[in-house]
């Protein structure tokens, strides 16, 4: 099955259950897909947690998402994300560059973000 990535507000949302967030499309993706989150997901996971921004610490989040929705933590090697992430020379945010670059080296996987500028820039990307 093909996969798609989800970003960090994708996957809290998921995990929360606010599903009427997405569009129809972004609903079709996750449907149509297996689902992976980038390990730069998972550490902001628990920069959100430290900051009291989300409910659950990292670890909970991603079991919580994987047992209800077969979500995995991409095991892409790290040094080959990084340097797939030096392509993205339209931002500098690091977390952003981190978590657009395992859906490209994976084949130019879906990238299922809220975020404009994501969406404007990596062609796979769908709200």
């Amino acid at each position: 099955m093909p996969v798609a990535y989800l970003d960090t507000h994708s996957a809290v949302f998921l995990h929360d259950g606010f599903v009427e967030e997405f569009s129809s499309e972004a609903k079709r993706q996750i449907e149509a897909n297996d689902l992976l989150i980038s390990p730069m997901v998972f550490l902001e996971f628990d920069h959100l947690f430290q900051h009291k921004r989300i409910g659950a610490d990292a670890g909970s989040m991603a079991a919580n998402l994987n047992a209800a929705f077969g979500v995995a933590l991409c095991r892409r090697p790290f040094p080959a994300v990084v340097l797939e992430s030096f392509k993205f020379t339209w931002t500098n945010d690091p977390f952003d560059r981190l978590i657009v670059a395992p859906a490209s080296a994976n084949h130019t996987a879906m990238l299922i973000t809220r975020d404009r500028l994501l969406r404007q820039k990596y062609s796979n990307a769908v709200w």
